[in-house]
């Protein structure tokens, strides 16, 4: 496969190959102009090593689309005054090589190339340098910002070579027929992006050995041994690249810049140094404009909202990395869309499940690398993907995350990931099939804590939270299965969804409909296609929302008689909460007998039932599956009135409680405007 491209060259006959954006189907070509020096070369057609077109179709295709600011017509008096920190070469310093690299990112208005530095006066003498021509008048002002930008942070050169492209300098001839020429000379930091990284099979090992992985590497990120499974060389090669990413986009937030530009394709990784290169700063913004006051409030936003940008970008990255399926744009597309809409990204599990499959979330070494420490990479994917950009982490924050700190770093977990913990452990174990009572105790053990350090016990909180549709994981009481009995009809039940609407932003009333599927087996045999015949039974009814109390009802042993106070399970928490690692993150000091709530007082109920046809003409029948329903779901779906009181609720979780004291377990679910669920 070969390449097109035009490239100046100053030097007759010699022989060089440029990768133009512009054209994809790139091929050597002959004669072609030399806008710095007005002569002409003839290129000699040579085969390219090393070049994969595939991924520069998948590069070029990724890159965002050109920024549309105004830009001078001409570039001939944006370097007039040459700059002390940035050389001016000569095309003469300069061997061209005859091959290009895949990963070096060009865009339109761009030609690249690469050369050797052969002037034995420079310092960079024997150098393997990127050559960029630019042609368009906005390349032209990416290639003068990168320079502006190399000013402001050439102050501390280690830490700028360390985590940005290496801009060594430019090469500018004067206007002549209207143009100049400018050509940007930058460091060579390998093949590859981390896109082309991802792309490969065998990126896992491969990667690892570019990064020269030892004991005193992973050291950095909290490790104690290399190797391991795969999912855990996974996890320890993202944390290093994460916490270099972070690490370097950092240092421009620091300077006061953005880079705005953050994406797979930009970002490289140098096997000299091994750290991340963020790419060329070409489009960094400034936070604060020229000539104001930093301090003043719209200034403020302005970095608030840049720093949101860049935060954003990194939890893109982040989840590309991790979950590789979002590799693919059409996945990725569904992915961003979620956001885009204004969903909640603490729910991205669900939708992920969705996307990769609820019948193999165990095979995925994404799902479980973000699964692990009590579902810590959710959090910090979370933070990343805010849906305001004021609630993004920073990325000191994320550095201290313990998503991307290894096991023996102690890092001291806030509040917010202590019930993010807790909720996932409880969302985890339901997910399994629970059929040992220690399950049942440990999954009802981890409710109890969630309803004590619950974040949201006002009613107007919940009148915020609370509409939406929600999807039943696990009720704390009584749990009858179709494994030792014989009912008339076999009845399979699927998802069971409630379904809050609030009726007017004036009003604390609240519309609940229960949407429970089904499934009928008619033979008396057990078959093997558990199909059936599909049914739909939806029970709704009005609430209003109230402050109320949740308290804890015991027996009294020696009286036989019942009386509110602390129950055995209560007691055991109270004994657990006066240990030295809960005192300091109980919201109380001594253990109350009980704790607010948000109190439903139930009005009318409806119920309806659809089944298929065959089904409709047999009462009996419809009778029969009535009753099974009833026997395996939990009285309060089918009964809404049984539900009291709402002792847990947050963006992803909720906690009903029914009169009997049963709590009922939910996870936020969504369906877009057709009803089709993500």
């Amino acid at each position: 496969m070969t390449f097109y491209g035009t490239v100046p060259n100053p030097i007759t006959g010699s022989n060089s190959l440029a990768y133009s954006a512009q054209n994809l189907l790139t091929k050597l070509i002959v004669p072609v102009p030399l806008p710095f020096t007005g002569q002409f070369s003839n290129l000699v057609r040579r085969k390219c090593r090393g070049v994969c077109c595939s991924s520069l179709r998948n590069a070029a295709s990724a890159s965002s689309t050109e920024s549309q600011e105004d830009a001078p017509s001409t570039f001939s008096g944006c370097l007039e005054e040459e700059p002390d920190h940035a050389i001016q070469f000569k095309m003469s310093d300069f061997k061209i090589l005859d091959y290009v690299s895949v990963g070096l990112g060009g865009r339109s208005g761009e030609v690249i190339f690469e050369g050797m530095v052969k002037d034995s006066g420079s310092p960079l003498y024997n150098t393997r340098v990127v050559l960029r021509q630019l042609s368009s008048t906005q390349a032209q002002r990416r290639g003068k910002r990168a320079i502006e930008v190399l000013k402001k942070l050439v102050r501390r050169k280690l830490l700028y070579h360390s985590y940005s492209m290496q801009v060594h300098g430019y090469i500018s001839s004067p206007a002549t027929g209207g143009s100049g020429s400018f050509i940007l000379v930058h460091g060579y930091h390998g093949s590859f992006s981390l896109r082309h990284w991802l792309q490969q099979s065998d990126w896992l090992p491969t990667l690892e050995a570019t990064l020269a992985l030892d004991e005193e590497t992973v050291r950095k990120v909290g490790e104690d041994s290399t190797g391991g499974p795969a999912v855990s060389r996974q996890l320890r090669l993202i944390r290093i690249l994460m916490r270099d990413l972070l690490i370097g986009v950092n240092y421009l937030h620091s300077h006061g810049l953005a880079h705005t530009e953050l994406r797979l394709e930009n970002v490289h990784i140098s096997p000299i140094d091994r750290h991340i290169k963020v790419g060329l700063l070409g489009n960094a913004a400034d936070f604060y404009k020229e000539g104001s006051n930093g301090n003043s409030l719209d200034n403020l936003d302005r970095r608030q909202m840049m720093v949101a940008f860049d935060m954003r970008c990194v939890g893109f990255i982040m989840a590309k990395m991790v979950m590789r399926e979002l590799m693919d744009p059409l996945l990725f597309a569904k992915f961003k869309s979620y956001l885009t809409k204004g969903y909640d990204p603490s729910c991205l599990r669900e939708l992920m499940l969705d996307i990769i499959g609820r019948s193999f979330p165990y095979g995925n070494a994404g799902l479980q690398i973000l699964d692990r420490n009590w579902g810590a990479g959710w959090h910090l994917l979370s933070l990343l993907l805010a849906t305001k950009p004021s609630q993004r982490i920073s990325c000191l924050d994320a550095l201290r995350h313990p998503f991307l700190c290894g096991p023996r770093w102690r890092i001291v977990p806030s509040m917010d990931i202590i019930r993010w913990g807790l909720g996932f452990t409880a969302m985890r174990i339901s997910e399994e099939y629970i059929y040992r009572e220690p399950q049942s105790r440990r999954l009802a053990h981890f409710i109890d804590l969630m309803e004590m350090l619950n974040p949201h016990p006002r009613p107007k909180n919940w009148l915020e939270l609370l509409p939406g549709k929600w999807r039943l994981l696990y009720c704390t009481g009584k749990h009858v299965g179709l494994t030792l009995r014989q009912p008339p009809l076999r009845v399979l039940v699927g998802d069971v969804h409630l379904t809050v609407t609030r009726a007017s932003k004036l009003k604390a009333n609240l519309s609940f409909d229960s949407d429970i599927g089904f499934s009928v087996m008619t033979d008396q045999d057990w078959p093997h296609d558990k199909a059936g015949k599909s049914g739909r039974l939806q029970v709704n009814s009005s609430f209003a929302l109230r402050a109320g109390r949740r308290l804890y009802l015991n027996k009294d042993k020696t009286t036989e008689k019942f009386f509110f106070g602390p129950s055995s399970n209560v007691e055991a928490l109270a004994q657990k909460f006066k240990a030295k690692k809960w005192r300091k993150i109980v919201p109380f000091k001594e253990f109350p007998s009980s704790l607010p709530a948000a109190k439903l007082a139930s009005g009318d109920i409806d119920v309806t039932m659809n089944l298929d046809d065959p089904l409709i003409g047999n009462i009996d029948t419809a009778r029969n599956i009535l009753h099974e329903l009833r026997t395996q779901i939990p009285p309060e779906i089918f009964d809404l009135s049984k539900l009291v009181c709402g002792t847990y609720v947050d963006s992803r979780l909720l906690v009903l409680r029914g009169v009997n004291g049963s709590a009922l377990l939910f996870t936020r679910s969504f369906v877009d405007k057709n009803g089709s669920s993500y």
